[in-house]
């Protein structure tokens, strides 16, 4: 993933709303959930909420499918998948110890990573 991507990505969740939408997206799963949920749910009205899916759309964080009258949208888990990995890809040094950072780590957990260690004075 190029900088200017990673950044574009992250302005995008840089939105308090559009935050709450793709966590909402996240939660759903890859099966995604209808536009009127995501607004019941958190209560944005629906050019609001109509604006900020079209946004995730555009940058690549939501994908959207028809489905009868319904708007179906669901997070984009690989592209969220590379941006998690461009944010940790130097990690520790450069080696691959947070799930994303590398192929072989996805959903492995981080057990011996210099990252999960307090910090100095600290406890876990």
């Amino acid at each position: 993933m190029e900088t200017l991507n990673a950044a574009e990505l992250l302005a995008a969740l840089g939105h308090e709303s559009r935050l709450s939408i793709h966590r909402v997206l996240v939660e759903a799963g890859p099966q995604g959930v209808h536009a009127g949920a995501i607004g019941d749910r958190l209560g944005l009205p629906a050019p609001t909420l109509s604006f900020h899916l079209a946004h995730l759309s555009r940058v690549g964080l939501a994908r959207r499918r028809q489905e009868g009258r319904f708007v179906i949208y669901a997070a984009d888990f690989p592209v969220m998948n590379e941006l998690l990995g461009f944010l940790t890809a130097n990690c520790c040094g450069g080696n691959p110890c947070m799930p994303g950072a590398g192929a072989s780590t996805i959903g492995a957990a981080p057990s011996d990573c210099a990252c999960e260690a307090p910090l100095e004075g600290q406890a876990r």
